[in-house]
């Protein structure tokens, strides 16, 4: 019998590379989309599409118990948002309420996967140190707080067969906020904030989207990983595996974290009246300037088997090959 699984977030940038997994585990894939949402990019796939009404608990029941899904990848979220209340509402509130509709639907629900994010165990400040699956929560974003929220919630359901997956920064074919970041360098500007030592973490879309879908499968519940590519980089390493793949030189200059400290609050009072959010914003700022997001993932390697296939070179090579194909670059 095949199996169906509903992805949650499919058009996003994770949400596509989601799909093309699963359909190639052999999945019947079921993508979760709000009405009027763009799904151009995913007519390739041979999926059925849902829409989910995540502000009630019994309509959400009696839509999973209506296709009987055997699993379940959340994966839909905000990543900007102006309040804090917002961030909750989406990530923490609605994650809560698809959770006790799995918990209590008629169905032979087999794992719900929470795609959660390094953010909500928040960075560290000592550099000789590694974030660890079980590290306390000390978000330095709301985004990150309303993500640990989510976690603490779905733990508390009974009967749910949780697994959560905490990626650090994804990137890879179809991302678009590390993009301008690839598009600056193909200008030749290279630009970094202050000049202090960080180690940094990175994840391929592929290798995520693999590990997620061999979760499902696992027998293991109620367990939490960060994922990783397994290797730490310093600050310069993004910015000279792009040039390198760009086949490019740059100006490189370090602007001050005052200066652009001052930029993205001044961003933040720019747009807030507009319905969109910057991409550099005060949120954004804390992020940027933490000096330690390494990850250990030993527990994932040991507990699924997961190796990833790319290192930030790899990756970042085959990612600026789609971006040029795509006339993105």
């Amino acid at each position: 019998m095949i199996k169906k699984v509903l992805i949650t977030g499919a058009t996003g940038f994770v949400g596509y590379h989601l799909i093309e997994k699963a359909l190639g585990a052999g999945l019947e894939v079921h993508a979760a989309v709000r009405p009027g949402t763009d799904k151009s990019h995913l007519k390739e796939f041979d999926i059925h599409y849902t829409t989910l009404d995540y502000t009630s608990v019994e309509r959400l029941k009696a839509a999973l118990e209506e296709q009987q899904y055997h699993y379940i990848i959340h994966a839909a979220g905000i990543t900007k948002a102006k309040t804090e209340a917002a961030y909750n509402k989406v990530n923490a509130e609605f994650s809560k309420n698809l959770a006790l509709a799995a918990s209590t639907a008629n169905i032979d629900l087999q794992k719900f996967v929470f795609v959660s994010s390094l953010a909500a165990i928040g960075p560290l400040t000592d550099l000789s140190a590694e974030i660890q699956d079980d590290s306390p929560g000390h978000p330095v974003t709301n985004y990150g707080a309303s993500k640990l929220l989510a976690e603490q919630y779905l733990s508390e359901i009974p009967n749910l067969p949780l697994m959560v997956i905490r990626p650090t920064a994804v990137y890879g074919p179809r991302e678009k906020d590390l993009f301008i970041l690839f598009n600056t360098i193909n200008k030749g500007l290279e630009p970094h904030i202050g000049s202090f030592k960080q180690q940094l973490s990175f994840i391929y879309v592929k290798d995520l989207a693999a590990v997620i879908v061999k979760a499902l499968s696992s027998p293991l519940i109620g367990k939490s990983y960060n994922v990783s590519d397994g290797h730490i980089y310093s600050r310069y390493a993004l910015a000279e595996y792009i040039k390198k793949a760009l086949n490019k030189k740059t100006i490189k200059f370090h602007l001050p974290v005052s200066v652009v400290g001052f930029m993205a609050a001044m961003m933040d009072i720019f747009y807030a009246k507009s319905k969109n959010t910057p991409t550099l914003n005060k949120e954004k700022m804390a992020e940027l300037t933490a000096i330690n997001w390494a990850c250990n993932i030993g527990h994932l390697k040991a507990d699924l088997g997961f190796e990833p296939i790319y290192d930030l070179e790899k990756g970042l090579i085959e990612t600026v090959s789609w971006y040029k194909d795509n006339n993105w670059l």
